[in-house]
């Protein structure tokens, strides 16, 4: 489940695209507000992952890696494909999460699931970012790459999964290219992505997903 946890958490600001010049010096309230400008205008998105997890007091580093596609309103799919496969589904009505390493598939509302977490409710199309979020400089957040925008958000309401998160966001594009985050246990999930297109027809389809026959099905 703290992989999916993860997927919550980020399942994706990367809605966005409008130019603005790389040399231009915006405040972090005015990055964010032209991230939310362009997310409004993006219907669908699509992308590569990789994600790396480390967690305190443990040298042990998770790692994944898979493609996502988002559509509003509500529906989402995240394939992981390494390091076991994984999917987590959302076409709008219920959450499915499919394990394949335990054979099980956990099936749950989707209105309930999405609606619990702060940062899905942006990425989905039911939130903004500045009545949701605080937004801040940058806090400890790794050197950034030249034309790249990086915001703290942290949200206005207390959050039971996240404390904060970094975004960063290419200023010629206007894309978010990497998110990290950092959850109440101190444990930070980075996620890059790559390949990214909007806007762009998604089959029905791709927001469904039948697990094998030996699947066991868990309803939440």
């Amino acid at each position: 489940m703290k992989t999916f946890h993860s997927l919550a958490l980020a399942a994706l600001v990367i809605f966005f695209s409008a130019a603005v010049p790389a040399a231009a010096e915006l405040a972090p309230v005015a990055v964010a507000a032209r991230l939310q400008q362009t997310y409004d205008r993006t219907t669908t998105l699509s992308a590569d992952f990789k994600q790396l997890t480390s967690m305190p007091m443990q040298r042990r580093e998770r790692r994944g890696s898979g493609t996502m596609v988002l559509q509003k309103p509500g529906r989402i799919r995240w394939n992981y494909l390494t390091p076991d496969f994984q999917v987590l589904v959302s076409d709008g009505t219920t959450v499915s999460m499919y394990f394949a390493k335990n054979q099980q598939m956990m099936i749950m509302d989707a209105t309930r699931y999405l609606a619990s977490d702060v940062t899905y409710a942006f990425f989905v199309g039911n939130g903004k970012i500045v009545d949701d979020f605080d937004v801040l400089p940058p806090e400890a957040a790794p050197p950034l790459e030249g034309g790249t925008y990086c915001i703290k958000l942290v949200p206005k309401k207390n959050h039971p999964q996240l404390q904060y998160l970094h975004l960063w966001v290419d200023s010629d594009t206007w894309l978010v290219t990497r998110i990290q985050l950092v959850d109440q246990l101190n444990t930070v999930t980075d996620l890059s992505f790559a390949n990214i297109t909007t806007n762009r027809p998604v089959p029905a389809e791709t927001f469904t997903f039948t697990p094998p026959p030996d699947t066991e099905i868990i309803q939440q």
